[in-house]
């Protein structure tokens, strides 16, 4: 994957092994919205708030590592939701240690109430903050926290010409996934 030349902060969100199969994947714990739909909805909000998203998924440990190293000196920032290898990575973590990046750790599940062997992160400790439990909301809200680090101030909303009246916001399908009672477990 190229970097693109943008003057726009860049987030790479990195999607770790099965979550690619979201949708279809264990609904009852992970909902029913594809990771299709998570990354069209970043690629949009990314732009609402003026940031150069870049998605990737792998079920491979060392192609989420490469990426991650990739990311030094392209990105400003990262999101990960690494799966399973959240429990037991230490070269993810260390890679994400190594590159120094602000990091939002997102699980669509709360991991707290889960499995045992699920309740400790791995990655958590270099992490600027970890988001459980929200359903696909939780990659929005990472995005955002990520997008007020390189923009402070109210978080960018799009621009309206002034002839233009604002239209009924209209939810995210990962948003709207989320409302219709998606399990968030």
């Amino acid at each position: 994957m190229s970097a693109e030349r943008t003057s726009l902060p860049v987030v790479v969100v990195l999607h770790g092994p099965n979550l690619n199969l979201l949708g279809s994947r264990e609904p009852d714990i992970y909902g029913h919205t594809t990771l299709q739909e998570i990354d069209e909805d970043l690629l949009l909000r990314g732009r609402e708030l003026g940031l150069l998203v870049q998605t990737f998924q792998s079920n491979q440990e060392g192609a989420l590592i490469d990426r991650v190293q990739q990311a030094r000196g392209q990105a400003e920032g990262l999101i990960i939701n690494a799966g399973g290898l959240t429990h037991t990575s230490v070269s993810l973590r260390d890679a994400i240690a190594a590159v120094a990046l602000p990091t939002v750790e997102v699980h669509l599940s709360n991991l707290a109430a889960r499995e045992e062997f699920r309740h400790r992160s791995l990655l958590a400790p270099v992490c600027l903050g970890q988001i459980a439990g929200l359903g696909p909301v939780g990659y929005r809200l990472a995005l955002e926290a990520l997008a007020h680090l390189f923009h402070p101030g109210p978080l960018a909303r799009p621009a309206l010409s002034h002839d233009a009246k604002p239209s009924p916001a209209k939810p995210s399908a990962a948003v709207a996934s989320l409302k219709k009672g998606a399990p968030t477990r």
